[in-house]
């Protein structure tokens, strides 16, 4: 179906250093225009963003240092990018909350004087997740092909939910899957510990995720002023974090585990 468009409209997505929309830059960028009649124009752009390209997020999109340190600075393209998508909408994948946050803090630091809420935005991924529920009785209509009746019965949903392991196991057996880095995995398999690790969102150390192990095996905090710092240094260098903790609200086994790795590093 062709959109019913007002305005052009330019489809974009980034590639970048990294995740954090203060600190990460550009370092490519393609954009499609539809135009009101329908006709397309489209641009593809490699930026230098003048600070290296951590591996682990080359990995992930192919983009290393070698690759843009001829490419202009995000400054020198500024503007053409400007006059590309004045007066247009913007669309992306995520892109409100990740690409046109980051387009914008780009443009501040060159100096462009564009202002991004006068587009209209359009986030794909906001339609989808809004649309294709994420529900237990969706899923086993996805995996299973009935509706759940009795949903948010407890037996129900417990015979359900196991029912819907069965059928992924069947649904994804030899299916391929790429990892963080890029790498080739075959996940789903009938082993509890693979399925295990695989449905993992992140490795937590506790149940909520307040400690978590880093790339290196690490328990390290995940939140407040020491996010991404190891367990061991805050305890060492403020000694008071960890009576903080233990005083405030929170989860009990948060403060179990807390308390195990307090006892580890006394007894070094």
């Amino acid at each position: 179906m062709q959109l019913q468009l007002k305005n052009p409209i330019v489809i974009f997505d980034l590639e970048t250093t990294g995740i954090n929309i203060a600190t990460d830059r550009i370092v490519e960028i393609a954009l499609i225009k539809v135009n009101v009649d329908g006709s397309e124009q489209e641009k593809l752009l490699r930026i230098n963003p003048e600070i290296p390209i951590p591996e682990e997020t080359s990995l992930i999109h192919g983009i290393y240092d070698d690759d843009v340190k001829d490419e202009p600075i995000f400054k020198e393209v500024a503007k053409t990018l400007a006059k590309f998508i004045e007066g247009c909408d913007l669309g992306g994948f995520n892109s409100n909350r990740f690409d046109i946050p980051l387009l914008a803090e780009e443009f501040i630091r060159a100096d462009v004087d564009i202002d991004m809420k006068k587009h209209k935005f359009i986030d794909v991924q906001a339609i989808f997740h809004k649309m294709e529920k994420r529900t237990l009785g969706a899923a086993y209509k996805f995996y299973c092909k009935q509706e759940l009746i009795n949903a948010h019965s407890a037996m129900a949903d417990t015979k359900a939910t196991y029912e819907v392991l069965k059928a992924q196991l069947d649904h994804y057996k030899g299916v391929e899957f790429e990892d963080a880095k890029g790498v080739k995995t075959k996940p789903i398999v009938n082993d509890i510990d693979k399925l295990s690790e695989f449905s993992s969102l992140t490795r937590n150390v506790d149940f909520v995720g307040r400690i978590i192990y880093d790339d290196n095996g690490v328990e390290t905090f995940n939140f407040g002023k020491n996010k991404g710092v190891s367990v061991e240094k805050v305890f060492r260098e403020q000694p008071g974090y960890y009576g903080w903790m233990m005083n405030s609200d929170f989860p009990l086994y948060t403060k179990k585990v807390l308390t195990r790795l307090k006892l580890k590093l006394m007894s070094k």
